[in-house]
């Protein structure tokens, strides 16, 4: 497992924009893929975006497709997510995850696929 931590968190109006980043905080280690979920209060974790080590394919959820850009080096452990047009329903917590795993379709949308977590980063989006 490899140390997560994240940052760029904040308070923000509806239609604003965040950068979130997330890096290691000790060693590294070989990931195959890395992600950001999100939890908001009374809610379960749900997938946002995630990013291929292998060939940098990235992938979003519907929500936040057209909204929101995953970017960085996995290889570095080493993400970020630019969230743009930011929604009142947007307000969560947002988790950095990292997984040296495999599997089938959609499979990196899964909460249990992943092994490293951060402790997550607080945003909120006032209307």
């Amino acid at each position: 497992q490899v140390q997560l931590v994240e940052s760029g968190g904040g308070l923000v109006q509806a239609a604003g924009s965040l950068r979130l980043s997330c890096a290691p905080s000790g060693r590294t280690f070989s990931t195959s893929y890395m992600a950001w979920f999100r939890q908001a209060p009374g809610e379960g974790r749900e997938f946002v975006a995630g990013i291929r080590r292998e060939t940098g394919n990235t992938y979003y959820s519907d929500s936040v497709k057209g909204r929101f850009t995953i970017s960085g080096v996995p290889a570095k452990n080493t993400i970020y997510l630019q969230m743009s047009n930011l929604k009142p329903e947007d307000t969560a917590v947002y988790y950095c995850a990292a997984t040296r795993g495999s599997g089938g379709s959609s499979w990196y949308t899964y909460r249990s696929s992943y092994d490293s977590w951060g402790q997550g980063t607080q945003v909120t989006v006032s209307s």
